[in-house]
């Protein structure tokens, strides 16, 4: 979270806590942050996780604030210019808005540009297309890019590329080349190897060999890329809902977006799991990374992990030892808007600490009462 704030605890009547509604009501619980405005007007670029940053310390109950049915995929729309006004309803807080309606001197209604998305879509956008997890036997035999139609090894939009095999003239279609290939820690079970896009062109010929109008390109493009078809179901909904993830099994985090050592705020993780295990978009993790493990030595001194090898050295010659496990900490938090069969993209929007590779994810808790 961004800065320590006092939680304000919102009761269903004034004066009256939410004590005989424990348990699953809990859950609903909203609690506005410390300083908290009466109203906000929605500013150009905004997103619907920074407008309801402005009202809660965990934005991503902005479903709660607004009253959003969570079977409902899109929320309701706002705009630039609108305004939000924070009111309460039966000692609930709820924001409501008012459309601001913008007219020509003619009088006539203008249109008032793409709705708020729930996040910046410029910071996923690469991943929407450029980056899948797949099989990777499977992988292998797709198609594949035998060359061009100049002599160059690489291969640019407007030029055209052949590729084996039949295909259905106007299909949409990229090209990858293999990443790196992702294994759980825990079992290792393989989850699939990265597929990363460095075009996408279309389909100008069938036969034998096929023929393909390259149309963007991502990075080069060569013999031995394999072609994948696009299509419109892997596209993210702007406006899909954030949820409280349901963690049955152990989750973490399996890699960064762009192979770096530490993540924070803003960047793309892989987390090592997927739809198989019930992973859906809009899902917000909690990152925790475990406690040091402590051992007391013979004098009494606590001996940190860091401190271990060296300490290793005489363990032998220590015959009363006690070692202790301390607490995990919070790290920040993570929302998914990617889901692939075993893994899974998201995207930190909070963290007070830097995120690594094998940080653990749970369920977010709900505030406690009086917190």
């Amino acid at each position: 979270m961004d800065g320590p704030m006092k939680r304000i605890l919102l009761p269903l009547t004034l004066g009256v806590a939410l004590v005989a509604q424990a348990g699953a009501a809990l859950a609903d619980v909203i609690t506005l942050k410390s300083g908290y405005p009466d109203s906000y007007v929605v500013q150009k670029g905004d997103t619907l996780w920074d407008i309801s940053a402005h009202f809660l310390n965990d934005p991503w109950r902005w479903p709660n604030l607004w009253g959003n049915n969570p079977q409902i995929a899109n929320p309701h729309l706002i705009y630039p210019g609108d305004k939000l006004s924070l009111i309460f309803i039966d000692g609930q807080p709820r924001l409501v808005h008012k459309p601001v309606v913008r007219k020509s001197p003619e009088g006539r209604a203008q249109p008032k540009g793409d709705a708020v998305p729930t996040v910046d879509l410029a910071l996923i956008q690469p991943y929407l297309i450029q980056n899948r997890v797949v099989d990777a036997a499977w992988f292998k035999q797709q198609p594949l890019l035998l060359g061009g139609e100049t002599a160059s090894r690489h291969h640019v939009a407007g030029q055209q590329v052949y590729v084996d095999g039949s295909l259905p003239v106007g299909q949409k279609v990229g090209f990858y080349t293999g990443g790196r290939v992702f294994n759980r820690e825990g079992d290792g079970e393989t989850l699939g190897q990265e597929a990363i896009l460095t075009a996408t062109g279309q389909v100008v010929a069938s036969g034998d060999l096929s023929t393909v109008m390259l149309k963007t390109s991502f990075r080069e493009t060569k013999p031995g890329n394999r072609l994948l078809a696009l299509d419109d179901s892997a596209l993210l909904p702007v406006y899909f809902v954030p949820k409280a993830a349901e963690v049955s099994e152990p989750t973490k985090i399996l890699a960064s977006g762009i192979d770096i050592r530490e993540m924070g705020k803003l960047d793309v993780v892989y987390i090592d799991r997927g739809a198989v295990d019930g992973v859906t978009q809009g899902d917000v993790f909690a990152i925790f990374r475990d406690g040091d493990e402590v051992v007391i030595d013979k004098d009494g001194i606590p001996v940190p992990s860091a401190d271990r090898s060296s300490y290793d050295k005489v363990l032998a010659t220590i015959s009363d030892t006690s070692t202790y496990q301390l607490p995990a900490n919070y790290h920040g938090n993570l929302m998914v808007f990617k889901v692939f069969n075993n893994t899974a993209l998201g995207l930190i929007m909070v963290n007070e600490r830097p995120v690594r590779v094998n940080d653990r994810l749970e369920t977010p808790k709900p505030p406690l009462l009086g917190e």
